[in-house]
């Protein structure tokens, strides 16, 4: 039989592959991190806290052990089988299928088959917002291993800033006696990120040698973590409009597909590098401000040579900038001489540079126009070499949102209160200027005694433990369990009968009720939309309730992520900002704990509490002018309905157009019977 050059070069390489794999060691497995990690939070709602200990420690050990596998091997196989010098299909090829089975042997030998270890998207992110250590800080402190303790609530407070519970748990520590300061560390701190902090501490204070010695440090495991960065973006990518492969492209489509997407990741490394553990938005100008605070720095300390080969650095990434050009003509005029930027800022734009010619090749084969965003945005505000470079608390925050006035899609609206009730029977109880702050209100008698008990029999057939909270079952504390259900889910559990329809239409109709009520209250001239519609439950955990100094649910905004250290609400994912007004319609108050608490932007300061019983209303706008959580639920279970709307048709709840859908039909079936009407008779 005839083999096509390509056929050859694909049998070759199988054949270099099945050579290339050895037996694994049974004993040099790493264990999957993510059955660990289960296994340690099982062990956590069984109080056994010495396990949770040995299976979160063992499990982030194998998170770290494996990512660091996929880069040593990546750039080990990557070494040894280059692909530059093809000049053949074949050729390429080879090099392809060496390093492919290079990079199985590798990893594998490690790891044992890598399919064992493709964990759930919900346990990645568990693990990059670091909630195993909220389970370890809590575990070491019942084992009174204190400084452990301080440690992992330490590190998981870095990533989750907005998480005031665990601030406070902070603060405790530190009042403890014994607990000393050394203990509060991060284990998961970056070392570019790190030194880069320290470096401008030490600039602050006007200590340059100091400054300058951390700089450099933080520019070499910079360019050392942009490299693991790359490697680790040669994993399986996700197509945004293609199921991966299976649209069945050609060879070299597929490559081209696959390889763009895997580009796109690592162009992306400026910013994953330059962004705070638990935030989205970058910091600004981030690998320029090094060599930013550089030339200055060696200019105090009279290395006018090395000052001027920063500002040329900095020139790499903004040509022309004038207050820098200034800068270095005076250090040429100082030094009588000139200096070329760094070799290894010259390679890292040029390589940025060529990732974005192929980028825009790449996308346009997939059918998307690229444009290459601003990575590093100058912030100005130079006078002259005297000065001191921007962002010098080490971190330039995003633009905050300013909450004056409400907003959908970018159009401002006047904020007013007091519209018609609508119902005779609801009442006003307290109104914004109340309630101690802007477009909050509060209703009484909203529904009757006999309303509330049937929607809480409905509840107690139809919520599920997790149901949206992605399945998690304690999603807000370990305290207490979550369980939901949609309108769309009772109406079908009422339509099969599982429930009394008649208890599936008042769940629909009592929120139908509850939007008329905000929307005219807050005189709004707009449609309010059903965003999501909630029928909630969270129960105390027996047990569990000792002690405690968490929320039920923590301090937040329903439409931005509150950062109460800045005392400011950022408008951007994974918040829904898209969502104007909030109401939580509760069902019941024979519980213990659980009120609804507003507070100032710090998410400390109280500045009203509501104590939840049947028929009362608290509705608010969604913003940042609206912080809110709510207490621990110490014992008993509290039964809310929790609404939220947008007045952006774009954003409608989909589920809510479905139950529409039914209510009409099932209205119009019981029209049918009333007049006797066959609907086949109308064909």
């Amino acid at each position: 039989m005839d083999l096509t050059l390509f056929q050859y070069s694909i049998f070759a390489g199988v054949s270099v592959l099945l050579q290339a794999v050895s037996p694994i060691s049974a004993t040099a497995l790493l264990e999957p991190f993510d059955r660990l990690y289960d296994s340690g939070v099982e062990a956590f709602y069984s109080s056994d806290y010495e396990s949770v200990v040995y299976y979160m420690e063992k499990a982030l050990r194998s998170y770290s052990e494996l990512r660091h596998t996929k880069v040593r091997c990546r750039l080990k196989c990557k070494d040894q089988h280059p692909l530059d010098g093809s000049d053949s299909d074949l050729q390429f090829f080879d090099s392809v299928l060496r390093r492919a089975a290079c990079l199985n042997d590798c990893i594998e030998r490690k790891t044992g088959s890598q399919s064992m270890h493709m964990a759930s998207e919900d346990v990645i992110q568990d693990f990059n917002r670091r909630t195993p250590y909220n389970f370890l800080q809590l575990a070491y402190y019942k084992l009174n291993q204190l400084d452990k303790a301080a440690e992992a609530a330490h590190t998981y407070f870095q990533a989750n800033l907005e998480h005031v519970e665990m601030w406070q748990n902070l603060e405790n520590y530190k009042l403890l006696e014994g607990v000393e300061e050394s203990y509060f560390q991060d284990r998961e701190a970056r070392p570019h990120q790190q030194a880069f902090t320290t470096g401008v501490k030490h600039y602050d204070d006007g200590n340059y040698e100091k400054a300058i010695e951390f700089f450099e440090e933080a520019l070499v495991e910079y360019y050392k973590a942009d490299v693991e960065c790359r490697a680790l973006c040669e994993g399986p990518q996700k197509f945004e409009e293609y199921e991966y492969l299976e649209y069945r492209p050609s060879l070299y489509r597929a490559i081209s597909d696959h390889y763009t997407q895997v580009l796109a990741c690592e162009h992306e490394c400026v910013r994953e590098l330059a962004t705070r553990p638990g935030r989205l938005s970058p910091m600004e100008n981030y690998l320029p401000l090094h060599y930013d605070y550089l030339q200055f720095a060696y200019f105090k300390v009279d290395k006018i040579s090395e000052a001027l080969e920063c500002a040329e650095t900095y020139l790499l990434f903004h040509k022309g900038d004038e207050f820098m050009t200034e800068n270095m003509e005076f250090y040429k005029e100082v030094l009588g001489e000139e200096r070329k930027p760094r070799r290894e800022a010259e390679r890292y734009i040029s390589r940025h540079q060529k990732e974005a010619e192929l980028l825009t090749v790449g996308t346009a084969n997939l059918g998307v126009e690229y444009t290459e965003p601003n990575y590093w945005s100058s912030t100005g505000g130079r006078e002259d070499v005297n000065r001191v470079p921007s962002g010098t608390d080490g971190w330039l925050d995003y633009v905050p949102i300013t909450e004056k006035k409400n907003t959908t899609s970018g159009i401002a609206r006047e904020l007013r209160e007091g519209g018609p009730l609508l119902y005779d029977e609801v009442k006003l109880v307290l109104n914004s200027e109340m309630l101690n702050g802007s477009q909050r209100v509060l209703f009484d008698s909203v529904i009757t005694e006999e309303e509330c008990l049937e929607l809480r029999n409905v509840a107690n057939t139809i919520v599920i433990a997790g149901d949206g909270y992605r399945g998690k079952m304690s999603p807000h504390t370990p305290n207490e369990k979550f369980e939901g259900a949609t309108v769309l889910k009772a109406l079908q559990y009422g339509y099969e009968g599982r429930v009394p329809l008649k208890s599936a239409r008042l769940f629909y109709e009592t929120s139908e009720k509850a939007r008329k009520i905000i929307e005219s209250y807050f005189m709004l001239n707009t449609t309010l939309y059903f965003s999501y519609t909630h029928l909630v439950c969270r129960t105390a955990v027996k047990g569990q309730q000792d002690h405690r100094n968490d929320l039920s649910h923590p301090i937040h905004a329903d439409n931005c992520l509150l950062d109460p250290e800045a005392h400011e609400c950022w408008k951007e994912p994974p918040a829904y900002t898209y969502r104007d007004y909030s109401a939580l319609l509760y069902l019941n108050g024979d519980f213990d704990g659980g009120e609804f608490i507003f507070t100032e932007m710090d998410a400390k300061t109280v500045t009203a509490s509501v104590k939840p019983r049947c028929g009362r209303m608290v509705g608010f706008s969604s913003g940042g002018e609206n912080p809110h959580g709510v207490k621990a639920v110490t014992s008993g279970q509290r039964c809310a309905v929790a609404l939220w709307f947008t007045l952006d048709p774009l954003y409608r709840e989909m589920e809510r157009l479905q139950a529409d859908e039914v209510i009409h039909s099932l209205d119009s079936d019981k029209l049918n019977k009333e007049l006797q009407i066959n609907p086949r008779d109308e064909l």
